[in-house]
């Protein structure tokens, strides 16, 4: 009815101008047009601001930054990280910022304090190892980090410091025991610790069962060879390891610890104790032989700093020899080594050994690409940014094209 009297009943002046009478009939309707086009865009933005808000986190920026970011991450390359402790935490929190496809397959072998409690408690993988890495994937990392590595004191446990007790307990480790206690199993309680903490990745052990070190020892002043049980007792036995092994021998890795690394862009044996932290996963039956049926390429990350006990006097070539001789030879496709020679005058504190340097020319059964990854607050350890720079280069000088396009490093 109101487009008839539209039509043929004259109108207040007013409504002339509100329907742009005295305008051409085409550019009339291109300005109704553009006017509902914008319409349409700002209600679309500001719908998509509303759904998208509650996810929002105080300091991150904008949703359109945080959405971006989060698309570039997710078209990252593939990687799998293995190992264990401090070394494997920094090569993941530098990784992170590049690629959200991250997997760290992580040692199940330690057995010292609030793990190796634990682990003897109540029956589950140490969760220390895994504890780190978590921190280091998660979205917020300070806090989390912070909350994850309390530990409490004996105060705080009415006094008594017994064994029973929280003391010497890192929160994070009980938070995963008791995930691990709710879901009904480890694996399925680091998977609902991840989901939780926003981590970006996974992190997966190398077998559900759990390791115990034996290693062959030579004594310093007798030369004697003695066999000891226990990560916490190789560690601090102050001998030379002439071999290890891990018992039972006859373990079964971990199936999506095998998926993840025949599905990976590359493979990256990160820094950290060689014996304690890297081989115990090399020795669990399928791990290396799944790196070679890969099509990814394997890179190891040579420590920058010996560790006194485990690598007294090993230079880079010694490190690489040394996976091959229990993992077998052409497992690495290239090795990551400190290029800093400045770094080997470093005063090193208790229990690191001497600087790393790694000077081309020495012959290795892999080529070695050296870079400055050291972190100059602590030397003797990598930075978690340079060493993620480092092996994405790395990478694209191995698959240019693919890294290249993925990783957009400069």
């Amino acid at each position: 009815m109101l487009i008839d009297v539209y039509r043929h009943a004259p109108l207040p002046g007013i409504f002339y101008i509100l329907t742009l009478q005295f305008l051409p009939p085409l550019m009339r309707a291109l300005v109704v047009g553009g006017a509902g086009l914008i319409c349409i865009v700002v209600a679309v933005i500001r719908a998509s601001q509303s759904i998208l808000a509650p996810f929002a986190r105080p300091g991150d920026g904008s949703i359109a930054e945080a959405m971006f970011e989060h698309r570039r991450r997710g078209r990252g390359p593939k990687i799998v990280a293995i190992g264990g402790g401090t070394g494997l935490s920094t090569l993941l929190r530098g990784l992170k910022s590049y690629t959200t496809n991250l997997t760290a397959i992580v040692t199940v072998a330690d057995d010292g304090g609030s793990s190796g409690r634990l682990r003897r408690e109540m029956g589950i993988l140490p969760p220390g190892d895994f504890r780190q890495c978590i921190a280091a994937l998660a979205n917020d990392e300070a806090l989390t980090t912070h909350l994850l590595q309390y530990r409490f004191n004996t105060r705080e446990t009415g006094g008594n410091g017994s064994s029973a007790g929280l003391g010497g307990h890192a929160f994070g480790n009980l938070f995963i025991a008791a995930m691990a206690s709710i879901t009904g199993s480890f694996e399925s309680g680091l998977a609902e610790s991840s989901r939780v903490l926003a981590v970006r990745g996974r992190v997966l052990p190398s077998t559900v069962t759990p390791l115990t070190l034996v290693g062959d020892l030579r004594d310093h002043a007798t030369n004697a060879i003695r066999r000891v049980e226990g990560e916490s007792v190789i560690t601090h036995a102050d001998a030379t390891i002439v071999h290890l092994a891990i018992r039972p021998e006859d373990v079964r890795a971990y199936p999506d610890a095998i998926r993840a690394i025949l599905d990976a862009d590359a493979v990256v044996l990160a820094p950290g104790s060689l014996y304690t932290s890297l081989l115990p996963n090399l020795l669990v039956p399928g791990i290396a032989d799944a790196i070679r049926a890969a099509r990814s390429a394997c890179v190891y990350v040579c420590n920058v700093a010996t560790q006194r006990g485990e690598t007294t006097r090993f230079s880079v070539r010694d490190h690489l020899e040394t996976i091959e001789q229990y993992a077998g030879a052409g497992l690495v496709d290239v090795v990551i080594a400190n290029a800093r020679a400045d770094a080997a005058w470093v005063d090193t504190p208790p229990g690191v050994g001497e600087m790393i340097a790694f000077e081309s020319g020495q012959d290795t059964h892999a080529p070695v690409f050296g870079f400055d990854v050291i972190d100059l607050s602590a030397p003797w350890r990598h930075d978690s940014h340079k060493l993620a720079v480092a092996v994405l280069q790395t990478l694209s000088r191995l698959r240019p094209r693919a890294f290249r396009r993925r990783s957009r490093v400069k």
